[in-house]
């Protein structure tokens, strides 16, 4: 896999905590940050948001303005809650 460099900003502390983690663990910078990034989308794309709206269009313009047009439209009653319901959401 092809790698590419990226810059990123931090906090002092934050870079000293992880250079003495990395060098308790006799591993790079690099390796630490990159496994702690990835462990952390895993959790990320695991998030019951994540999964509802990934496969999620973007919509047009032109959807967009006929959405906001028909929004606008709705009178207070129509955008009042009419019944409740929950759901859990199982991983």
């Amino acid at each position: 896999m092809a790698t590419k460099l990226l810059n990123i900003k931090m906090d002092e502390s934050d870079i000293a905590e992880i250079k003495k983690v990395a060098g308790i663990y006799n591993i790079t910078v690099t390796d630490l940050i990159k496994n702690a990034v990835t462990d952390y989308l895993v959790d990320l794309r695991n998030d019951p948001y994540y999964r509802l709206t990934v496969s999620v269009e973007e919509a047009s313009d032109d959807e967009q303005k006929e959405i906001l047009e028909e929004v606008r439209s709705l009178s207070p009653d129509d955008l009042s809650i009419s019944s409740r319901k929950r759901l859990t959401v199982k991983d």
